[in-house]
């Protein structure tokens, strides 16, 4: 492969990496010293970066997924000599083979991976043409567990001559235990490099006009697609221990004020639109009320039809298809209920990808001059 051609290919799915936005920048201009390193420059980096995924449902690919998920101190605050022997002795023995069942139950079966990995390589691709005005662009992509990694796409984004990168967190509420973790491990990976780009991290956008307006969009074209109308519609954030609530994390604030504003702008009333958390995990308590337990209580209750959307999750994965979409439809059913729906997250749709366009040149504004006309 020529040395000026991309640095990424666009139509090879099984591919880590995204196209670049324009071709690579000229060389340092001006005669090099004899055995100097190739020296590329004058291009910014755009990096999204989603939570992460397995690269199989097999015992094995799950086992090191979740070793690496649950190795970080960010998501598990519990003293590191009691979890190491729990995480081992127990959770990597028992949960590979329980999680490996459900995300085969979701796996894309055409390309071989799972719904996360296809819908963040998607919205890699359709930023990167959406940016294509913008001078010396690249649009990359990387999970923060799993693969592609964080330093891995860091340092190709480097190679390919950007001095500068904006790392973009696809999470809409903050939380230590996702968007904090992304920075982390990015600020990891640059103490690795001889040469570090500049950098920038986008911020969360969970009350931004444009992520109100782009779920208002997808909710509305989703919810007229259905053949019932929901009584009740339940946004369903991930949830987090209460401790780390207590502790000051503001995500659970995040959460209810996406709620609000989306309330104010679908014109829903307090009955009919309804916030829970879901997703928790062991036996300490996390943010209420738990979506399970709600969906059943309005079944018990005499509620018929109902709607869950995921305003937390910027693309559908195994907490929206299998824990949602499967497993919390069957509560609701079980106890009474009739029809359920889950509507799709905005993954790479057209409010998806407005809403993604308008965040990252806001975000690039005084590093990459805006083009003429778009």
């Amino acid at each position: 492969m020529s040395s000026e051609a991309p640095l990424l290919a666009m139509n090879e799915p099984k591919r880590k990496s995204v196209a670049q936005v324009q071709e690579l920048p000229a060389r340092v201009p001006g005669p090099l010293p004899g055995a100097h390193p190739e020296v590329r420059i004058g291009k910014t980096g755009v990096l999204l970066v989603n939570l992460g995924t397995p690269d199989g449902h097999d015992r094995k690919s799950m086992r090191r997924y979740l070793r690496e998920f649950l190795s970080d101190r960010r998501v598990i605050e519990v003293p590191r000599l009691i979890w190491w022997f729990v995480l081992h002795g127990i959770i990597l023995n028992v949960r590979p083979a329980k999680s490996g069942k459900l995300y085969a139950s979701i796996w894309n079966e055409e390309l071989d991976e799972s719904p996360l990995r296809t819908y963040t390589r998607s919205q890699g691709e359709k930023l990167a043409q959406r940016l294509a005005g913008l001078e010396n662009v690249s649009v990359d992509w990387a999970m923060r567990y799993g693969n592609p990694g964080i330093p891995e796409r860091l340092q190709a984004l480097k190679d390919s001559g950007c001095e500068k990168v904006l790392v973009v967190p696809l999470y809409p509420q903050y939380s230590a235990t996702t968007t904090a973790s992304v920075c982390d491990r990015t600020f990891e990976a640059l103490q690795q490099m001889r040469w570090m780009p500049a950098l920038r991290t986008a911020p969360a956008f969970h009350d931004d006009p444009a992520y109100i307006e782009a779920l208002a969009q997808s909710l509305q074209e989703s919810l007229a697609a259905l053949d019932f109308e929901p009584e009740r519609i339940i946004a369903s954030y991930h949830g987090i221990p209460q401790e780390y609530f207590d502790k000051g994390a503001p995500y659970h604030c995040h959460c209810l004020k996406t709620s609000r504003l989306l309330a104010e702008r679908m014109g829903w009333s307090e009955e009919r639109f309804i916030s829970c958390f879901q997703s928790r995990f062991g036996p300490r308590a996390w943010l209420q009320p738990y979506l399970d337990k709600t969906v059943e209580q309005l079944a018990q209750g005499g509620v018929k039809r109902i709607a869950v959307f995921n305003p937390g999750f910027y693309s559908d994965c195994l907490e929206t298809l299998e824990e949602v979409a499967g497993e919390v439809a069957e509560v609701f059913q079980e106890a009474g209920g009739e029809q359920f729906a889950h509507l799709p997250c905005l993954n790479d749709s057209e409010p998806g990808m407005e809403l993604l366009e308008t965040l990252v040149r806001r975000e690039l504004s005084g590093w990459v001059a805006e083009e003429d006309e778009r």
